[in-house]
């Protein structure tokens, strides 16, 4: 009797996946399910981290193991996003299997994954270009529906590329794979037909749309500061990008250029603390409503919002502008109704013209937003169904 290899016992979990994002609705048509049950995940993330706390209270990344036995393999197959580097200029070691740090990469979460590439609308003979290899897994589904020769692949860590091309020769395919900045996207000068993004960029880069040709669709996820979301655009001849956040939501990590890892963000120091008003939003409000967040990010362009603690240990979420004004309420206790302000006192008052514009026009889903790139590098967004409209820097 033959001994069943790795990739039978992962056929059942490999038809299950396609089965749950097609149920999901992720999974839209025949090809791409099919590419889902036949392109072994398990190949591309052999191991990843999984966050946890600590015996100590740390959120830690724990290193997993899938391997080839069930429960491994069964957890390869989970529509969980897994991640699968760390940053190591912020990565501490706190025992033999764990991490603290921030992610660098990771194998996104399939239903996201055949989110986006349903939205792509790729057909028969189209070129793509895809812009993060990362494990390479996205790469070999776009192998597995278009054929190795028209997919070409870019990513800034060259130690990624190498090992995407041994589990992409493993798995049967050999796409163009390039080490380099994704946002110079290729430069060997070849137009796409598609492009594809597993990062987020603050603005659609002037080389992508050089590289592509009148009708070229672009998916990937533009930050806006407060928040962002994926947007599907058409690229037309005067090389504006024209089109729409797509229903599809999720967020990526940022673009990298170093290899390694993030470069320090740049801020203005922090206004001292200015005084205390009412507010008519509530930190609840703003976590609980993503379309309102990217609303925010509309009215509020380039503004963050974090977390932050002070010397009590009271927990607050922070919308901070550039030039170091700031505004923080509580995320729980007493004074959720109340804003502790510093800098530019207007501040907050935007986040509420945000919050009245987004009830009175019905609270729109992110999906009835469009967002364009003209042909100078401006962008701006508009409410799909009354046409208000954001300048967006």
């Amino acid at each position: 009797m033959n001994t069943p290899t790795p990739l039978d016992q992962a056929r059942p979990h490999m038809a299950a996946l396609a089965d749950t994002l097609t149920r999901a609705g992720a999974v839209r048509t025949p090809a791409w399910s099919q590419a889902f049950s036949s392109v072994p995940r398990h190949l591309f993330v052999p191991r990843w981290f999984e966050q946890e706390r600590d015996g100590r209270g740390i959120c830690v990344w724990r290193e997993r193991g899938g391997g080839a036995g069930a429960d491994g393999l069964a957890a390869a197959y989970r529509d969980e996003t897994l991640v699968t580097g760390l940053d190591p200029d912020t990565a501490e070691r706190v025992d033999d299997t764990a991490w603290t740090g921030i992610p660098t990469s990771s194998s996104t979460l399939p239903s996201l994954m055949a989110g986006m590439l349903e939205d792509l609308g790729v057909g028969d003979g189209h070129r793509v270009l895809e812009i993060g290899t990362g494990t390479g897994y996205n790469a070999a589904l776009l192998c597995h529906r278009l054929g190795e020769r028209l997919v070409c692949s870019v990513d800034i860590d060259p130690a990624l590329v190498g090992t995407a091309r041994d589990r992409l020769a493993e798995a049967g395919f050999a796409p163009r794979l390039v080490p380099g900045d994704g946002i110079r996207g290729n430069l060997t000068g070849d137009r796409f037909d598609r492009i594809i993004a597993t990062c987020s960029v603050p603005a659609v880069p002037a080389a992508w749309i050089r590289q592509s040709r009148p009708g070229t669709i672009l998916v990937t996820d533009i930050a806006l500061g407060a928040e962002g979301g994926l947007v599907r655009l058409e690229v037309d001849e005067q090389g504006r990008a024209l089109g729409h956040f797509t229903s599809t939501g999720g967020r990526f990590m940022p673009a990298r250029t170093d290899a390694r890892t993030y470069a320090a963000p740049r801020r203005s120091r922090p206004a001292p603390a200015a005084g205390v008003r009412p507010s008519q939003v509530t930190a609840a409000d703003v976590r609980a409503h993503y379309a309102f967040r990217l609303v925010l990010a509309f009215h509020l362009p380039g503004a963050e919002i974090v977390h932050h603690l002070d010397d009590s240990g009271t927990m607050a979420l922070q919308v901070q502008g550039r030039d170091g004004s700031w505004a923080r309420t509580p995320l729980v206790g007493e004074g959720t109704d109340t804003v502790v302000h510093g800098g530019d006192p207007g501040l907050w008052s935007r986040v509420e013209d945000a919050w009245r514009w987004w009830n009175g026009a019905g609270r729109p889903s992110h999906d009835r937003f469009g967002y364009a790139r003209e042909a100078d590098g401006t962008a701006r967004v508009w409410h799909i169904p009354d046409g208000t409209r954001w300048n967006i820097t």
